[in-house]
């Protein structure tokens, strides 16, 4: 008798289903590190502009006089965020010793991510005591064009 090697094409075609599973599992762990990289870039960011515009402007009783262009260039930042949309800074119409910082080109999903996360240091989550996120923004504008505005100071 003969014995032939090799592969038959039933356990060719496992071999590739399984690495198709693999490869469809791996790709949806590594969409969800980026989100949560991209996730975490943003919010470390808008800390480095808060601490920036703090340090610049803290000796001043209010942040009327803030501007873009002057405050990235002295942070050393730039004001586009990873989701190819901006940072900008302006000084709250209620109160001049408030500033606002958005964050513009989000998609829902992060949107409304960003719209509920703690900003522990801003004014809407400092008067709560905590129970709101201190952030706002409307997420159903589309994705890439949903700003979400966190307001600091005192």
């Amino acid at each position: 008798m003969k014995y032939e090697s090799g592969r038959s094409m039933i356990e060719m075609l496992g071999v590739l289903a399984i690495m198709g599973v693999i490869t469809i599992g791996a790709i949806g762990m590594i969409s969800t590190a980026m989100r949560t990289q991209k996730r975490n870039t943003v919010t470390e960011e808008v800390l480095q502009i808060v601490t920036g515009v703090r340090q610049l402007l803290g000796e001043y009783d209010d942040f009327s006089n803030i501007n873009n262009s002057t405050i990235f260039g002295a942070i050393g930042m730039s004001a586009k965020n990873t989701y190819g949309g901006t940072y900008e800074l302006a000084v709250d119409p209620a109160n001049n010793r408030q500033f606002i910082v958005s964050i513009t080109g989000l998609s829902d999903g992060d949107c409304e991510y960003f719209v509920t996360k703690a900003w522990s240091d801003s004014v809407g989550y400092l008067s709560s005591d905590g129970k709101q996120s201190g952030a706002t923004g409307t997420c159903n504008a589309g994705n890439g064009k949903n700003v979400v505005k966190i307001t600091y100071g005192e």
